[in-house]
């Protein structure tokens, strides 16, 4: 009898893991995050600033979010946006995000390579040739896709007050 038990025990608990997944990912605006529509990089209001600079930024006309910040080809595009996906939203749920908010190295690297990719016809070969340690476009170029970094002064954000300002 004990054994007849178990599949209903299994398939209830999947069903309550299912209805608070599926749940989550309605909430969330899930569906949205497959397109690259720059307004559903804003549906998380930590990216509300650079969402309105970036309107008001050179590259509002010529680039996305998804064009400066995913690799281009197919699957890598999905690949990225999955993993990015999964980091913005642990973080944002955990609120272990630093204020104002920085892009990792692999996510660098990416938003380089697209500078280059686009603008390969008017930079000298030495920047095409990067090396690592060498500037980044977005070294001098820092104000072009958003305007000045900024931050909503998060948890991270007190925690990064207080640790620099401590002798």
């Amino acid at each position: 009898m004990k054994l007849a038990i178990l599949p209903s025990v299994v398939f209830a608990a999947l069903g309550v893991l299912l209805g608070i997944g599926g749940t989550t990912f309605n909430y969330a605006e899930g569906l949205s995050y497959l397109s690259t529509d720059p307004a559903a990089c804003a549906n998380c209001h930590i990216m509300q600033p650079q969402y309105d600079a970036w309107q008001k930024a050179s590259h509002h006309t010529a680039a996305t979010c998804a064009d400066c910040h995913l690799p281009p080809g197919f699957p890598e595009k999905y690949v990225a946006k999955a993993e990015n996906g999964w980091n913005h939203s642990k973080a944002f749920t955990l609120q272990d995000f630093p204020e104002p908010i920085v892009i990792t190295k692999k996510n660098a690297d990416i938003l380089h390579a697209n500078c280059l990719r686009c603008h390969a016809d008017l930079v000298h070969d030495q920047a095409i040739a990067y090396t690592e340690g060498a500037p980044r476009c977005v070294r001098c170029h820092v104000t072009v896709g958003h305007g000045e970094p900024v931050g909503l002064g998060g948890p991270m954000a007190l925690r990064q007050t207080k640790e620099t300002s401590e002798p």
